[in-house]
């Protein structure tokens, strides 16, 4: 076995799902990939998705505060890295999982490139940390390679899909097989990452931790945050994720 890769027993995953939720394309996108996530992993990563954990009615600080906390309680994370401007919020995520050393994966299904790198397309900054897999794919591309094997299927039928034809869903159903692509390629991604070693020292756990309870703020009593967090950390370690 490979140096830095751990064997792990059959078991399911919480995924934290970082991505913009202010459109109608995010909400969907956001749900329609992690269902086919929980699919082509067969249950083994269930996503947590951000506009099922918002509270838009409390304050912004409360709403922060849920995020990080229910970030910092997953086992895994995906963060959706597209634009030509990484979305702000997702990069703040990105880094709490890394301070807290959980395995992630960096998506971008955007075909423009960004950033100020030869490699990833995006800013530097978040690139090259350990316990990372990037996973970077041509949406539109795969997109119309779906609908150009859909069309040759029907042409060499003679007639389209009953089905697809009479609800009128051609552009859907491509969308779907595109979507399915991509969810193949997160789950191969998080079985990577989350097969690696932890990088945090054994020692430095519960330093690191209680830490995480303190820097950013958080509402509420910090006895009860300490224990929240150590209660997190005893469960990651108990599942060998740390």
């Amino acid at each position: 076995m490979a140096r830095g890769v751990k064997p792990h027993k059959k078991q399911s995953y919480t995924v934290y799902f970082a991505s913009e939720l202010f459109s109608l394309k995010h909400l969907i996108g956001n749900a329609y990939l992690a269902e086919a996530i929980y699919e082509k992993s067969h249950g083994k990563y269930l996503c947590v998705l951000p506009q099922n954990i918002e509270q838009r009615r409390t304050t912004a600080h409360s709403i922060r505060d849920h995020d990080i906390r229910t970030l910092l309680s997953c086992d895994l994370a995906l963060f959706n890295y597209d634009g030509t401007e990484l979305d702000s919020g997702t990069v703040v995520e990105f880094m709490f999982a890394k301070f807290a050393d959980i395995p992630s994966v960096l998506l971008r299904s955007d075909i423009r490139h960004g950033g100020d790198q030869v490699g990833d397309p995006w800013n530097l900054m978040t690139s090259f940390y350990p316990r990372t897999a990037n996973v970077v794919v041509n949406s539109i591309t795969l997109y119309k390679a779906a609908m150009q094997t859909r069309q040759r299927a029907a042409a060499n039928r003679g007639k389209l899909d009953e089905v697809v034809h009479l609800a009128g869903q051609h552009s859907s159903a491509d969308a779907q097989k595109m979507c399915e692509h991509i969810a193949a390629a997160c789950v191969r991604a998080l079985d990577k990452v989350t097969a690696i070693e932890p990088v945090m020292p054994k020692h430095l756990r519960e330093e690191v931790y209680q830490w995480l309870a303190l820097m950013p703020n958080l509402k509420g009593n910090p006895k009860k945050l300490r224990r929240e967090l150590e209660a997190v950390l005893e469960r990651k370690v108990e599942r060998d994720l740390l």
